[in-house]
């Protein structure tokens, strides 16, 4: 039986070339989504308050208590929202090794433009949802509360590494830093994956208090987090059928992201988008 090999003589079908395209396809199809995302900031959130009307943005906003916030929690409401843009942009370009080792200034600018700005997100983040109340209900803010706590820890020890020239400590924590500070885009995936998958709620409640939506306030960043921990084993143990059983789940992560994704895109990005161009043209 043939076996194919690429150019560095290594098997296309081997446990480790298969683990490493189930990755690639995961942070493929995260890109797509990711700027996505950051098109439909841009078209809801920035560009009515660019041509004079937010009151575009507040009419179609899913974020419960934007129409009734205003001075200093409109200003923290925007300052949080309209950065994730550019993290949506910018984030993922961190995990190409082309582009870490062809442009590494911009790797180390990249990166700390995502830092500060992740920071920044989790902190105005807890704010918006504890001190200016924009949350549907207190328990089922609590999953999307620890998340916005374990960014900055993440962040510091992605820093920490990295100043200390512990690279490979530092892309793992760098990895959960990127999980973490996308953890809101993740649960707006996985839950609309789950009305996908159950043609419509199940355990879902209207304030998000529901079984399934506080499972899924948590799974959000747990489970990605958990499964790049299996990918880091996977590439450092010599078992193949690690290697093969974390592919499959790998594999199973980058599908339910994309059936999020495409969930996401035509139930909740695309009609809003639809509605602010109406209002502003």
């Amino acid at each position: 039986m043939h076996t194919f090999t690429n150019q560095t003589g290594v098997s296309l079908g081997s446990p480790d070339t298969l683990l490493n395209y189930s990755v690639k396809s995961w942070v493929g199809i995260a890109l797509l989504g990711q700027w996505m995302f950051a098109l439909y900031i841009f078209s809801v959130y920035a560009m009515p308050s660019l041509l004079g009307q937010p009151d575009v943005t507040l009419s179609v906003s899913p974020a419960t208590g934007t129409k009734k916030a205003d001075g200093f929690d409109f200003v923290i409401f925007f300052a949080h929202i309209v950065p994730a843009a550019l993290m949506a942009m910018s984030g993922l370009l961190q995990f190409f090794p082309s582009i870490r080792k062809r442009f590494p200034k911009f790797h180390r600018y990249n990166g700390r433009l995502f830092f500060v700005l992740g920071l920044s997100g989790a902190l105005s983040g807890l704010y918006l949802t504890w001190g200016a109340g924009l949350r549907l209900s207190d328990i089922g803010a609590i999953g999307i509360t620890l998340n916005g706590i374990l960014i900055p820890i993440a962040i510091y020890f992605a820093w920490r590494t990295a100043v200390n020239k512990q690279f490979s400590l530092h892309q793992r924590f760098a990895v959960h830093s990127f999980l973490l500070v996308n953890g809101v885009w993740t649960f707006r995936l996985y839950l609309m994956a789950w009305f996908i998958l159950n043609q419509g709620a199940n355990g879902n409640t209207r304030t998000l208090d529901g079984p399934a939506d506080i499972a899924i306030s948590f799974a959000c960043y747990l489970l990605p987090m958990a499964i790049a921990e299996l990918v880091f084993w996977a590439k450092r143990t010599p078992s193949n059928i690690v290697k093969r059983v974390v592919t499959g789940i790998t594999a199973s992560g980058a599908l339910l992201t994309l059936i999020g994704i495409g969930a996401a895109g035509m139930m909740m990005w695309y009609p809003r988008v639809v509605k602010v161009f109406e209002g502003v043209f």
